[in-house]
């Protein structure tokens, strides 16, 4: 069955604009720790995290993090998205949980023909079927190993079900839905809103960094009113002969997101 992305934005650091510029405002006055709270009004705040953007001090943005819960995203994201590696990821385990009627993600291009999307559905489907026969041989010969060593039916039963997950997964597609909570720094994020947000990333994971984008501007709207790709935060575009050429328009959708 077809799936749709979802991304929410579960937890924060409370107030975390104020304890970005609490940190900065240690770095660039003599005040003591018991006192780098103290005065951060809105108007000071904005001042702080405007400095930092100016002139790229994005240490002090580390203090604070953003965790999301993600569904109705691949398999294939999923490997594009753990090579940002200074994150926390917690991903529904395909060894654990039997993928029985799994869910699974169609690529535009695809949907967008008729022919291709049957094709496709029916590549589901046969994946589908071939999971399910491995599951039942897989869970066939664990049990009789399980009762055989002395365990009773009821108990056989249920090891050998978990078992029979570890080897029929990997007849499943990169399609495959999964679902993951993952926690960054904010300046973990610029990095991953810089290199997703942009044009030439693939279609998923950029869908992906556009919505994790909309939610942590309206969670920390200054700190993250630059955040996006590198031509909006730079004015250039880092692609070189492989741009999109279109860095105009990108600034614009960015800006007004």
């Amino acid at each position: 069955m077809q799936t749709k992305l979802q991304a929410e934005l579960i937890q924060y650091t409370p107030e975390p604009e104020r304890l970005v510029a609490a940190a900065a405002k240690l770095c660039y006055s003599q005040s003591g720790i018991d006192q780098i709270a103290e005065g951060l009004s809105r108007p000071v705040i904005e001042n702080f995290l405007n400095m930092l953007g100016e002139i790229g001090h994005e240490s002090p943005i580390e203090h604070v993090s953003f965790t999301f819960g993600i569904a109705g995203v691949s398999r294939s994201l999923l490997a594009q998205l753990t090579r940002h590696r200074i994150a926390s990821y917690s991903v529904r385990s395909q060894r654990y949980v039997n993928e029985g009627h799994f869910e699974y993600i169609i690529p535009p291009e695809i949907e967008a023909i008729a022919d291709a999307k049957a094709v496709f559905i029916q590549a589901m489907e046969a994946d589908q079927e071939s999971y399910d026969k491995l599951i039942h041989l897989l869970t066939e010969k664990h049990q009789q190993i399980f009762i055989s060593e002395g365990k009773t039916e009821e108990e056989a039963r249920q090891l050998a079900e978990k078992k029979a997950n570890e080897d029929a997964r990997f007849v499943l597609p990169n399609a495959c839905e999964t679902k993951i909570v993952v926690t960054m720094n904010a300046r973990s994020l610029f990095n991953f809103f810089r290199l997703r947000c942009c044009n030439r990333a693939q279609w998923e994971i950029r869908a992906l960094a556009i919505e994790m984008l909309k939610q942590v501007r309206r969670a920390a709207p200054t700190l993250f009113k630059n955040a996006g790709p590198t031509c909006c935060s730079t004015g250039k575009c880092p692609e070189g002969k492989m741009t999109c050429g279109k860095m105009k328009e990108v600034r614009k959708f960015f800006n007004s997101l």
